[in-house]
This record gives structure tokens, sequence and C-alpha cells, in this order.
């Protein structure tokens, strides 16, 4: 498997996604922002999601190991780094998690959160995703979409829904992201794709998806077209050209202008 990657930040602010490969592996992280909340935390979201990419590689070095079960040790061993910190805080670090790993005749998936995987075959374009956190608050979602990012209203409304998600994160009645506990890699999306011919899949932040789910300035067709024909670097270009004509949100309400981006482009 042949794996390029890219990842940008979507402002001035640290970059909170993180992305690496190897030949059999491809994993996307996208943590969440904090809309400026207290966390409980003294390392941030940027420490959290690289400390955890690097474990999560290192658990899935043992390549019959189910990703799951990486993926529980690998918040387990990030939780045990910074004991200090309150991790019973709701709004602890944490990010979305996207994994694939390729097999003899098969690819392995798990998906955690809205950070999707696409499959492109010869009958079209799969995508895996888990989409629980739009289900929950639509009430909330909706008000800061009246406003126009950047502007003290939209603040004042985000940190409202960033409040309301913290209380129902990791619970039975909201959604499941890679936090202080490892019971939430019991919740992620997982399954096996069989290997057919040549083919392709990326591997992706929420931050890039959008072009084609939120933004529909383009098809799946066109994104692998992008990438194919110039990598990661050039379908995150593309978002970024479509943002620019809507810095602040009026057309395409959304948290933050630009979000962080980040593919794994994967061919075989």
């Amino acid at each position: 498997m042949r794996v390029s990657l890219d990842t940008r930040p979507g402002g001035a602010n640290p970059n909170e996604d993180w992305v690496a490969a190897s030949p059999t592996l491809a994993v996307v992280l996208d943590g969440l922002s904090t809309a400026g909340l207290s966390t409980g935390c003294q390392h941030g979201v940027p420490w959290y999601v690289a400390q955890l990419g690097g474990h999560l590689i290192a658990a899935l070095a043992d390549s019959e190991r189910a990703l799951s079960d990486g993926l529980a040790d690998a918040i387990d061993c990030v939780a045990r780094m910074h004991p200090q910190c309150d991790l019973k805080n709701p709004g602890t670090p944490s990010a979305t998690v996207a994994v694939l790993r390729q097999r003899v005749d098969s690819f392995d998936h798990l998906v955690l959160a809205d950070s999707p995987i696409v499959f492109e075959d010869g009958a079209g374009y799969s995508v895996i995703t888990d989409l629980r956190v739009d289900e929950i608050l639509p009430e909330l979602r909706a008000e800061t979409e009246r406003y126009e990012t950047h502007t003290p209203e939209h603040k004042v409304a985000l940190q409202a829904l960033v409040t309301a998600q913290r209380q129902v994160r990791n619970t039975p009645d909201g959604y499941w992201v890679a936090a202080a506990s490892s019971d939430a890699a019991e919740h992620a999306v997982t399954g096996t794709t069989a290997l057919e011919g040549g083919g392709a899949v990326a591997v992706m932040s929420d931050g890039v998806s959008r072009l084609v789910t939120e933004y529909q300035m383009a098809t799946w067709a066109d994104a692998f077209a992008a990438l194919r024909r110039g990598g990661p670097r050039e379908l995150i270009d593309n978002v970024r050209e479509v943002e620019a004509t809507d810095p602040t949100g009026r057309r395409w309400p959304r948290y933050k202008s630009g979000d962080d981006a980040t593919v794994a482009f994967c061919q075989w």
C-alpha cells in the first residue's frame, strides 16, 4: 500500500489534527475544539492527539490485533501519562479516530466520530463514518448557524453548544470519541472490506470531507481525481479555495472559517 499524507491547520492556531502511516496502516486523528473553554488539562489538544497517535501506531504493530483493542490500549497509555490533570473533566482533551489497516486480501477499518474513510472501487464510493454527534442538540447547533463566524454572538453560541455536548460526550445518550477512558473504543464503527484489484482509499478529517458533504462543491469522484493528480495537498488546497469565498460562514455556517484539514491517501 502506497500512502501519501498532508495536514494543515485551519488558521493561526496550532494544528489539532494528526496523521501517520506505514506500508500497511493509516491513522488520522482530529482533536475536538475546546471553544476557549477549560479542559482540566495542562497539556492541550495538540499534545493529546500526538501522544494518542504515537501510542496507537505502536499498539497496532501486531497486525493480528483488533483495531478497537489497540485503540483502547492507546487511550489508557495516554491517560497514565498525565494523571495530575483532571481527566474526569467532561472537556478533557479528546479526538476523533479513523484507522485503515491493509491485510493480505482485505482492509480493516475503525472510525470513532466524524473523520471518514472513503473507499473507491469499481462500483463507486463507500463512505464509512460515525455521525452520532450530528444527531444531538439540534437546537443549539442551529443557534450557532445564525451568526457569522468570529462574531461575539457566534462565540457565545458555540461555547453553549460545546458545553452541552460535553455533558453527553462518551455517554449512551450522546456520542463517542477518544478521551480519557478506553470504554469509548468499544463504540467505534469497525469492519472489514475485501481488497479487489487496484483501488484507493482516503482517510481524512472532516475539515476535508466537508468539501463534498457540507459545501457540496465537489463529488467524491472529483476529490479522488484531485488526490491522484496532486495528492492530499491539492485536495486541501481545493477546500481552502472554497472557504476563501465565504470567510464568515454566511453561505456555509460553520464553527470557524477554516478547520484543520488532513488526508492520508492510500493506493495499492
